[in-house]
């Protein structure tokens, strides 16, 4: 495998561990990049640009991040949060009173940030057509019960927390979250990140297809088995598992244009891996000339909100006002760093400790969840640099 780009000295470990992602974990189109104090030192890129073609990944192809989307989507309100504009402590009702229905009327947004809300289900799943439509997702929302007092334990909302977030930034912005991303965030930077891929960027080409690749098992190796529970959970359609990943059923084809013309905040970004380690890279420093966080909202974006066993997800997870935090679940790259995982292989993340910041994109979705053996390998590369 031809692996393209560079790396600043000191960062081989991560070339090397690219390349081996190719080589025994079936990586068939990938990118990675590294900021470290807000200076990129690593660039890499490999493979095809769609996960069924042959046209050669180039540098800024982008790709669907899934839920890494959630991550970028997390900055939109603690910058309102600094602006005066959200308070983290307030009920929602309180910016869009028809949430406050069934019994809603002391979820906190802090709540709906950290997962806390009650909410990760919904008693009539949307269909794709609904799912486009910027309003038929958080009016479901406002429309459904609890599952559990809210603020009183914790479950990844795994797709009706984007519908949260994006209907709080627009009664508070007059804005969904992709345009105020685009106007804010991507713009002011010139990052590659997407939340509703414009007509221009479609016609560009530069977005690839995506797809399931299986990983092939090393000779004489043990196959991993996730544990019995976990697999239970999504194998039965009552659970809460199963029915947070199905509340769009069926599920849109993700290489639709009109899919990806879509904003759905918690799952529907498109990156460059540049764009992903750009925007963490201003979220904790300066990267020419544009800070995003000052430090005390650094130190809130890494403040736990929620830990223990998730009643989703099943596994014990961390979370802070809408990021990962480091884990058991999804490890980053120390206790201090915060970010999130796409579902399949993605990842975003900063760690304001060693001022790095990290960006992993890929055309190939395998069955994991939150740590991915491509991403997690690239990760540990990167901390033997350090």
């Amino acid at each position: 495998m031809d692996v393209n780009g560079t790396v600043a000295e000191g960062f081989e470990p991560v070339r090397d561990a690219f390349a081996r992602n190719f080589e025994t974990l079936g990586d068939r189109g990938a990118a990675v990049a590294v900021y470290r104090d807000g200076h990129r030192v690593v660039d890499l890129w490999a493979g095809t640009r769609d996960v069924d073609g042959t046209e050669p990944w180039q540098r800024g192809t982008a790709q669907l991040v899934r839920s890494a989307t959630k991550g970028i989507a997390a900055a939109v309100p603690l910058l309102l949060r600094r602006r005066g504009l959200l308070d983290l402590d307030a009920p929602v009702a309180e910016y869009w009173p028809e949430f406050k229905a069934r019994g809603k009327e002391r979820v906190l947004v802090r709540h709906v940030l950290g997962h806390r809300a009650g909410l990760p289900v919904l008693d009539r799943p949307l269909t794709p057509q609904e799912a486009l439509d910027p309003l038929k997702g958080p009016e479901a929302v406002a429309a459904q019960a609890p599952v559990w007092e809210p603020g009183t334990d914790h479950g990844y909302h795994a797709l009706t927390y984007g519908w949260m977030l994006d209907e709080l930034v627009r009664r508070v912005t007059g804005l969904g979250a992709g345009a105020w991303i685009a106007r804010e965030i991507a713009g002011p930077l010139g990052a590659g990140f997407w939340l509703g891929l414009p007509p221009e960027e479609e016609a560009a080409g530069r977005t690839g297809r995506v797809g399931r690749v299986e990983t092939p098992e090393p000779a004489g190796a043990l196959r991993a088995r996730p544990k019995r529970s976990v697999t239970e959970a999504y194998e039965d359609p009552d659970s809460l598992t199963r029915r947070a990943f199905a509340a769009i059923t069926p599920f849109p084809d993700q290489n639709d244009p009109a899919y990806r013309a879509s904003a759905l905040p918690a799952t529907n970004g498109i990156a460059t891996a540049d764009g992903l380690a750009r925007i963490y890279a201003a979220l904790i420093g300066e990267v020419d000339g544009t800070r995003l966080f000052d430090p005390a909202t650094v130190e809130l974006a890494r403040t736990e909100e929620s830990t223990g066993p998730d009643r989703v997800l099943v596994v014990n997870t961390r979370f802070g006002p809408g990021y990962m935090l480091h884990g058991s679940a999804s490890p980053l790259l120390g206790p201090g760093s915060f970010g999130h995982p796409g579902r399949g292989g993605s990842l975003g993340f900063a760690d304001p400790d060693t001022g790095i910041a990290f960006g992993y994109v890929t055309n190939g979705f395998r069955k994991t969840v939150t740590a991915d053996p491509r991403a997690q390998a690239l990760v540990r590369a990167v901390r033997a640099a350090l």
